[in-house]
């Protein structure tokens, strides 16, 4: 929040960027899923399918969140945030990874609903990291 800014007008911006976020990570999940469902379907093993679209997905949710989303400082160094993006991505990939090892494997959870249900915790923990700390 600046100097100039109502409180109102803070959650609406808040709100505003959350949503953009959204979108953005919305298209990011199918190209995820795409990914993801498409390599199981060749075989693949899920941890690699999970890693696969992890890391195609984190530099595109980079490039579009940089653009559209947090519109950073351009003098900025744009390799630092992509260092720190991917801190972030790298830290909620592992608790979704270990939540999907926990849930598929000693759980039982189907390996094609486990990646549904981690993104109630990644989505929110992403967005709040990324505004916070990668972007700042």
């Amino acid at each position: 929040m600046n100097h100039k800014q109502t409180f109102f007008e803070y959650i609406k911006a808040l709100f505003i960027q959350f949503f953009k976020f959204g979108i953005i990570g919305a298209v990011n999940t199918l190209a995820y899923f795409a990914i993801y469902y498409g390599l199981l379907f060749l075989g693949v093993h899920y941890i690699i399918a999970h890693v696969v679209g992890f890391l195609i997905t984190v530099l595109s949710a980079y490039y579009f969140n940089r653009k559209y989303v947090f519109k950073p400082d351009e003098n900025k160094s744009k390799t630092r945030q992509l260092v720190k993006v991917f801190t972030v991505y790298l830290s909620t990939f592992l608790l979704g990874t270990g939540l999907m090892f926990l849930q598929v494997d000693i759980i039982g959870i189907s390996e094609l609903i486990a990646p549904i249900l981690n993104l109630f915790v990644t989505i929110p923990l992403n967005f709040v990291l990324n505004k916070f700390w990668a972007f700042r």
